[in-house]
């Protein structure tokens, strides 16, 4: 089945290109998930404090019997825990049953509470203390990712954001890769379709190279330089998802899904999100 391109951050850590998310599954269901997951090759899983599901990660983990130091971890801050990033952490950890996360994340940037640069200067500090690898943001737009850098002088090493055939965030992946700051796709499938399965350019692609819509959607994150995290709790779609190293997508045909961008945001506005 192959395994995922490993990314090199800006900090000089790596991470799998293609993880396993648990968004709005149960502790019951990651646990069944993950189990799926390390046996087809993810090493790579994303949770979330807000996703209530870290203790079943964390039990998923334990009994994986997959060392530690394969796996690629990565859990976020939430917007209420801005101010005690440590704290948060901590809690955290405890669930995970682990005593490092490879990336942390701030989940979103809430700029009417004004917390962020706080926030980013703690998260600083939980990485030099070594609770965690990497440090990273969700969902922040130029102007928040420009005010971390000019005030705390450390770029993050991720911006995690929406993005999918429909929402293809050019200008922000740009400018994120002139940073040297990773981005990564969450909804990369659009959170089921949501009319993209449905283009006919990828189901023409599916046609020629055998696969489902979902597996093009995903080679093209891969092929565009993202990492991707698509989220299935069905083990039949977690293997499908993973299946996707053997073939590529060439730049004539990631030109004409280019065309598919509508700026259509299936998820909240990051400037008013958390208000």
């Amino acid at each position: 089945m192959g395994n995922p391109t490993i990314i090199k951050l800006q900090d000089g850590n790596v991470m799998p290109q293609l993880g396993l998310g648990v968004w709005q599954a149960s502790n019951d269901q990651v646990l069944i998930a993950i189990e799926k997951a390390l046996e087809v090759g993810y090493r790579s899983i994303d949770t979330a404090a807000a996703y209530k599901n870290e203790d079943g990660v964390g039990n998923a983990l334990k009994h994986a019997g997959v060392p530690r130091e394969e796996l690629f971890i990565t859990t976020k801050l939430w917007n209420d825990d801005q101010q005690r990033p440590r704290q948060a952490l901590e809690d955290s950890l405890d669930k995970l049953q682990l005593d490092y996360v490879d990336l942390y994340l701030m989940h979103w940037p809430v700029p009417s509470k004004d917390h962020y640069v706080e926030a980013w200067k703690g998260m600083i500090e939980l990485q030099k203390q070594g609770l965690v690898k990497s440090i990273g943001v969700c969902n922040f737009q130029l102007n928040h990712l420009q005010r971390l850098i000019d005030e705390t002088g450390v770029s993050p090493v991720i911006n995690q954001i929406e993005l999918h055939p429909l929402l293809q965030q050019r200008q922000l992946h740009s400018w994120n890769a002139t940073h040297k700051i990773q981005t990564e796709s969450w909804s990369p499938l659009a959170q089921g379709g949501e009319g993209v399965f449905d283009q006919k350019i990828i189901r023409d692609l599916a046609d020629k190279y055998g696969k489902t819509p979902a597996q093009i959607v995903i080679r093209w994150h891969l092929d565009s330089g993202l990492v991707v995290i698509p989220k299935s709790v069905t083990p039949a779609r977690i293997a499908e998802n993973f299946d996707v190293f053997d073939f590529r997508l060439d730049k004539d045909e990631l030109s004409e899904i280019a065309k598919l961008d509508k700026g259509k945001r299936l998820g909240p506005d990051p400037d008013v999100f958390g208000s």
